[in-house]
């Protein structure tokens, strides 16, 4: 959590104390990351090293030592992420931007080749002019359409948010490969010049996207009768058969860890009995955290459940 002077030392001061097992070179480098300005920061470092500096709208002001990143608090208030991509097109080009995979990037700005009007001579010599320019018009929309498709698979993007003029997006999505256009939405409102509409429809429809997906899943695993508790749930984990862990929040209830992403277990035994050397304790929600982003399983909090749940893939 980032304060300013005093509260923060005064804040600082008292998390120190909670990271007594960390060297003195790892407090130093949290110390500078934690002046930087921010309205919540999650800060994850080991051996010296800043591994991790997030910046968050809010969040808890804690501080944990473990042997495994305490990374819940920070996924909850971050929220669930939606790998997307947001197109705007016109006459005068693709803007792409994509959303999964790190940052906001750019990936496709104005296509300078376009051209924003046909020209006004008639004859032989505006037939041939037009020709050329629809000629490199569909070129560069081909273009984009492939680097659009290439996003959509580098990322594993959910959905593809097209907006702008009716007859340049609807050439576009016509150029998509049916991976791509079966997780097209269009929106009315945007345009390259006015992003403030297109922005407000996006979020609408990725809250909607969320809260439709997060209702197929509670269904499939009630449909399914599915594994719950942490018993079950570690068990198919360590399979590899789970499709996402549904948790009802955090969890601090300690289990048994190894060093691999998905020894986890209800007592130290069981993991001794697979050959797991030396095992630890840490918090379910850590471990169970690890064990997904391991075996590629997405992680929904779902808090109406009582127990943490999975939804498996076969």
């Amino acid at each position: 959590m980032y304060l300013r002077g005093a509260e923060r030392e005064q804040w600082w001061r008292s998390a120190r104390g909670e990271l007594g097992e960390a060297d003195q070179v790892t407090l130093e480098a949290l110390d500078k990351e934690l002046r930087a300005p921010a309205a919540a920061r999650a800060l994850f470092a080991a051996h010296g090293v800043v591994v991790l500096a997030e910046n968050l709208p809010q969040g808890p002001g804690l501080a944990r030592w473990s042997p495994l990143p305490h990374v819940v608090p920070m996924l909850a208030a971050r929220g669930e992420n939606v790998p997307h991509l947001r197109v705007i097109v016109d006459r005068a080009g693709v803007e792409l931007t994509v959303f999964g995979g790190g940052s906001p990037r750019h990936a496709l700005g104005e296509a300078t080749t376009w051209p924003l009007q046909k020209t006004a001579q008639g004859g032989w010599s505006r037939r041939t002019f037009e020709r050329h320019a629809e000629e490199a018009w569909s070129h560069d929309l081909a273009a984009a359409a492939t680097e659009i498709d290439e996003q959509v698979r580098r990322i594993g993007a959910e959905l593809v948010i097209v907006a702008g003029e009716p007859r340049p997006r609807s050439a576009l999505v016509d150029r998509l490969n049916t991976k791509t256009s079966d997780r097209v939405l269009m929106v009315e409102h945007g345009s390259r010049t006015d992003h403030g509409g297109f922005t407000r429809d996006v979020e609408t429809m990725l809250d909607g996207w969320l809260e439709r997906r997060r209702s197929e899943l509670l269904g499939r695993h009630r449909d399914s009768d599915g594994p719950a508790g942490l018993g079950q749930v570690a068990r198919v984990l360590r399979e590899g058969r789970v499709h996402a862990v549904l948790m009802p929040g955090e969890l601090p209830a300690e289990v048994w860890i190894g060093r691999g992403g998905t020894q986890l277990a209800d007592t130290a035994e069981e993991l001794l009995r697979w050959g797991v050397e030396e095992p630890v304790q840490d918090r379910a929600d850590a471990a169970l955290a690890r064990a997904a982003a391991m075996t590629d399983a997405e992680l929904w909090f779902c808090p109406e459940l009582p127990d943490v749940a999975a939804v498996i893939r076969y």
